[in-house]
């Protein structure tokens, strides 16, 4: 669906012959018969289209006139009879040019040829005939009132007022090339005020005869005329001013000039011409008076007039954008560039985009010397500050706006992921990209204008345009006194021989006012200024080049002036004539000059002058009414400190349309905190991809290049964005994993106590006498410092309780385990090695096993003394076991002490396992053997245990791990070997008495007992034979018949007999029921043999 006005849609007739859109179905809301107009295409893109229109009765009259209408009917209608040669190939009898060759006789309008049907009437023929009638009907109804009021004369005259609205012809249709004000001397000015295009029969040149100098007006650049504003201001200043050029009128000469290939000399040679009528290679003035020429809106425009001037060594001082190529004295010695060198403004671009973040730019420069050297400054800045080119772009040539423009380069602007597009080069170059961009709207854009803001951007029928949105830099200026008052109150009547300025206010106001060339025209408004300009036209915003003319006319000026005041130093008194001045003359002077203008800013040409210009930032916005306005939002300081050298005010930009906030150009998203950049192999550095940061590394911006580790006394927060101080911590009473293995440790100790208790309050009973009632005691007492000893894992470390830890842990085990090895020694060997004659039955019975204890500890001491001696435990601060903390633990110090301490632990365990082991089966009523088996196998199973977790666990489960397995360990201990004991003395104490065993095993002895009664009734035979038996036989009789009960049989048969039967009686009689302590019996025995 198409729906605009007329022009718009012309524009997509004109693009569609480009790109030919076959397969598509058009709904044109508009005027059908202008927009698809005529065409050379067979199968045009709006074929099998509709079109709306609306419904209107068809005119009578109007047909027939079409079919019956000749050009001898209308001789004075050029067009007319030009369309009728056109078409026809001929011209009827009566024509405006004559009879041309000889027409058909079906020549009208009805048959016309090709594809041009005139005869359908169409929407704007019916309301221009409608028109005509409404005109005709209103000037009849005011006749009528003036004839009924006054005479037939009077009407006459108000139809004459009337007839004052349309302006004079003459003022369209010629066109003058300068406009001229005299003065002693003469300073031209060349400014580009429209653009010319060539009339038809200029087109079609042939050398046959002379070239028709026909131009007409392609378009008016309105804005630009501010630039004659300027340069009138300052000439009426220095007319005005009795210091500067004292009696000396300085004139001007205006000229319009526009870069183009045919076009460029064409006002430098009415210049040197001084005729209407182009005579190259001479002058028709016979003295000229100007002496300097202001001109250069290009450098392309003033090289190419700079060769001509060249001639004359006219100075040509330019006020467009600074170039080096026309610094160069050889090849332009009569140059002179206002502007000063852009060599900051790549710095001013990149500090901008920088502090946007905008990383991924594209470029469009002019294709010249002046665009590549930009181009390479820029892209070597860039990439120092890490902003990567997505792409560049040279412009096309464009010297001639009828010359094909390759385009192609537009359409991927559209498509770009770069937001961002810096613009730079020459005027024509990017006048090409404003009026292209016509057509390939870019909204999502954001456009950096690196030169004339005021050129490049002219005057269009955008309401919401492509460079809305944008920035522009203009080199710093400081405000003229008076010009903008100037501007506001100047208008045509002050300045009757400006053409121009008669044009613009014709065109802005729609009327002139008394005094121009063309008269009055219409009544203008009394608010009739450039102060309240209609339109999107802002004359008031004093440009850069306008500010250069103003400066370039006072230099001019100031060389004059010196020049004078040197020849009236050196003239004779009596000489009062004007001394003569040629334009060669102001070299010298021109390029030593130095001032300061109204603004105060020091104006010279010399080479050392400023060349750090600071910049102005402004903001381009549209306004819905097509008024555009420059408006500023900071400044670059090139000289001030990094960071300090951009100013900007962010509330005030206004972004593009397609932006709601600050745009982004980025050629990948920005990794925010806690990631860094990964570069992408074979892209540009500026297209990466996020990674996340190692666990303890941070990345506290966007785009960090390394994640940053943390202090050792830090940790990364979640996000791994910022460090955050750690925590001291340590296994603390406080928390549940400390107060659960404190109220464990106290637990066990209590129970353990409460055991020991239990065995010193039953310490006579023969449960608690069949087990070796002292190593009992030690082994309790032992192991409820097993459990203390677990408390000092526990809580802040100190040097104090680092040294306990380890070495109260080795010795108290020590001894524990040692003590359980002693008794189960004291099991075994009693029962396995109770043969006379053995070397362990010696050993045993000279009670060796009671030095276990002692020499195991000893053993034990010696290697904890080592480990203090050489390498102590100490305090570490533990900054990496746990991510959030930093944990105080106890460092073992010497890892080789330690494991020597433990390893010859394990081995007593190990021992011990052992030898319970082959005891586990020997026969008695309170045999413990196999408790102490279990025992040292939950031992062993609890320490084997802990060396895995313990080397896979860190900081505080680390020390809770061992403190668990002191725990467990201990707990095995006092669980395997107590726990039965205590079941029989506190839940079974009928068990644990003489008479119970007694009854229990009474039928089972009596064999068993007249064996023994036999046996010790012979022992008078000898002593000799009494230790052999007793030391043989009655191991036999206990241990194969399983159980011994009854002993007291023995004191009612033998007691009378012998002291030794009585001391036998005794020890027989002793509560050792179950496992009798064979080594005190042996020891016993072998006293009596000594005596």
């Amino acid at each position: 669906m198409l729906y605009g006005d007329v022009k718009s849609l012309m524009t997509v007739d004109i693009m569609r012959d480009y790109f030919l859109t076959l397969g598509k179905v058009w709904i044109v809301v508009a005027k059908t018969d202008i927009v698809v107009y005529e065409t050379n295409h067979m199968l045009h893109s709006f074929h099998g289209d509709f079109s709306f229109s609306h419904h209107r009765r068809e005119i009578p009259v109007l047909k027939h006139f079409l079919k019956t209408v000749t050009p001898s009917r209308y001789q004075e209608d050029f067009y007319f009879n030009k369309l009728w040669f056109h078409i026809f190939g001929c011209l009827p009898v009566g024509s405006f040019c004559g009879k041309i060759g000889v027409c058909p006789l079906n020549t009208f309008l009805e048959f016309l040829p090709g594809n041009v049907d005139i005869m359908t009437i169409s929407d704007t023929s019916y309301l221009i005939y409608n028109a005509v009638h409404s005109l005709a009907h209103a000037l009849h109804e005011i006749l009528l009132e003036k004839t009924e009021k006054t005479s037939l004369q009077a009407a006459n005259q108000t139809l004459l007022l009337l007839r004052q609205d349309i302006p004079p012809r003459n003022c369209y249709n010629s066109m003058r090339p300068s406009v001229y004000r005299d003065g002693v001397l003469v300073l031209g000015g060349f400014f580009p005020l429209y653009f010319l295009e060539p009339e038809s029969d200029m087109v079609r040149l042939s050398f046959l005869s002379r070239p028709m100098d026909k131009m007409e007006t392609y378009r008016w650049l309105w804005k630009n005329y501010q630039y004659v504003l300027a340069f009138r201001f300052a000439i009426q200043e220095i007319n005005k001013d009795p210091q500067l050029l004292p009696n000396l009128t300085l004139g001007f000469q205006l000229y319009n000039s526009v870069t183009s290939g045919q076009f460029t000399l064409r006002s430098t040679l009415h210049w040197l011409t001084g005729k209407h009528h182009l005579i190259p290679n001479y002058t028709c003035q016979t003295q000229g008076k100007t002496v300097a020429i202001i001109a250069g809106t290009t450098s392309a425009f003033s090289a190419e007039i700079g060769t001509m001037l060249e001639l004359y060594k006219t100075p040509q001082i330019t006020y467009g954008p600074f170039d080096p190529m026309l610094s160069e004295r050889d090849k332009f010695p009569s140059l002179y560039q206002m502007a000063t060198s852009d060599s900051s403004l790549a710095y001013g671009m990149l500090s901008l985009l920088l502090h946007f973040g905008w990383i991924w730019v594209a470029i469009f420069v002019s294709n010249d010397m002046k665009g590549e050297q930009f181009l390479q400054d820029i892209e070597a800045e860039m990439v120092k500050k890490g902003v990567c080119l997505a792409y560049s772009v040279k412009l096309p040539d464009t010297k001639s706006r009828y010359e094909e423009t390759e385009i192609s380069f537009l359409e991927g602007i559209r498509i770009s992921s770069a937001n961002v597009h810096i613009l730079y080069g020459d005027v024509m170059g990017l006048y090409t990209m404003e009026f292209l961009s016509k057509y390939y709207l870019t909204l999502g854009k954001v456009w950096i204008m690196a030169t004339k803001w005021e050129i490049v951007v002219k005057e269009t029928d955008h309401m919401l345009h492509s460079f809305h949105g944008g920035f522009s830099f203009s080199q710093h200026k400081e405000e003229i006194p008076g010009l903008n008052h100037f501007v506001k109150t100047v208008d045509p009547s002050h300045y009757p021989e400006d053409f121009f300025l008669s044009q613009l206010w014709l065109h802005a106001f729609h009327c002139v006012p008394p005094g121009p060339l063309c008269g009055t025209i219409g009544v203008c408004p009394p608010n009739a200024s450039f102060e309240f300009f209609p339109g999107r036209i802002d004359m008031l915003t004093i440009s850069d080049s306008s500010y250069f003319i103003y400066n370039a006319v006072y230099a001019v000026a100031h060389a004059l002036h010196k020049m004078l005041s040197e020849q009236m130093e050196k003239r004779s008194p009596g000489d009062t004539s004007q001394p003569r001045i040629l334009p060669w003359q102001l070299h010298q002077l021109l390029r030593k000059i130095q001032f300061t203008n109204s603004a105060g800013e020091d104006v010279s040409f010399h080479e050392t002058r400023h060349h750090m210009p600071h910049y102005d930032i402004h903001n381009i916005v549209n306004f819905p009414a097509g008024f555009r306005l420059l408006i500023k939002i900071g400044e670059f300081s090139p000289e001030c400190a990094r960071g300090e050298d951009l100013v900007l005010n962010e509330e005030m930009i206004e972004w593009p349309v397609a932006f709601k906030e600050t745009p982004q150009s980025l050629c990948s998203q920005r990794c925010g905190p806690g990631f860094r950049k990964m570069p992408q192999e074979g892209k540009h550095v500026c297209c990466y991809t996020c990674v996340v940061c190692p666990e303890r590394d941070i990345s506290n911006h966007t785009d960090a290049e390394q994640c940053i580790p943390c202090a050792d006394h830090e940790y990364p927060n979640q996000d791994r964005s910022r460090c955050l101080p750690k925590l001291v911590t340590f296994l603390a009473f406080e928390e549940f994993l400390g107060m659960a293995l404190a109220c464990m440790a106290l637990c066990f100790s209590v129970l353990t106590a409460a055991v020991l208790w239990v065995f010193v309050k039953h310490r006579d009973t023969p449960i608690v006498k069949a087990n070796n009632r002292t190593l009992s005691y030690i082994l309790l007492i032992t192991l409820l410092l097993c459990f203390l000893c677990s408390l000092l894992f526990l809580g802040r470390p100190n040097t104090a309780t680092c040294l306990l830890q380890q070495i109260a842990f080795g010795l108290v085990f020590t001894i524990a385990v040692s003590t359980v090895l002693a008794k189960t020694i004291t099991v075994i060997l009693a029962f396995k090695a109770l043969k006379p004659g053995r070397t362990i039955r010696r050993l045993l019975v000279s009670g060796t096993s009671n030095f276990i204890i002692p020499i195991c500890s000893l053993i034990q001491l010696v290697l904890c003394g080592i480990w203090l001696g050489t390498s102590p435990p100490f305090i570490e601060v533990d900054k990496h076991s746990e991510h959030d903390y930093i944990i105080l633990v106890c460092n073992k110090g010497s890892v080789t002490a330690f494991y020597c301490v433990l390893g010859y632990l394990g081995s007593l365990a190990l021992a011990s396992f052992i030898v319970a082991f082959l005891a586990r089966n020997l026969p008695d009523t309170f045999n413990e053997a196999k408790f102490l088996t279990f025992s040292m196998l939950v031992f062993c199973s609890v320490w084997v245990t802990f060396l895995p977790v313990y080397h896979s666990t860190k900081g505080k489960v680390m020390v809770a791990v061992e403190v668990f397995s002191i725990l467990a360990s201990s707990a095995g201990l006092l669980g395997c070997i107590f726990a039965p004991k205590c079941y029989v003395i506190l839940i079974k104490p009928d068990k644990n008495s003489l008479k119970a065993l007694r009854n229990q095993y009474n039928s089972q002895c009596s064999l068993h007992l007249h064996l023994l009664i036999s046996w010790v009734l012979n022992l008078s035979m000898s002593f000799h034979i009494l230790q052999r038996n007793l030391h043989y036989r009655l191991p036999y009789f206990l241990g194969k018949n399983m159980k011994f009960c009854n002993l007291k049989c023995v004191y009612v048969i033998v007691k009378k007999r012998t002291d030794v039967l009585f001391s036998l009686y005794e020890f027989l009689c002793s509560p050792f029921l179950g496992n009798l302590d064979f080594s005190n019996f042996l020891h016993f025995i072998h006293n009596l043999n000594v005596k």
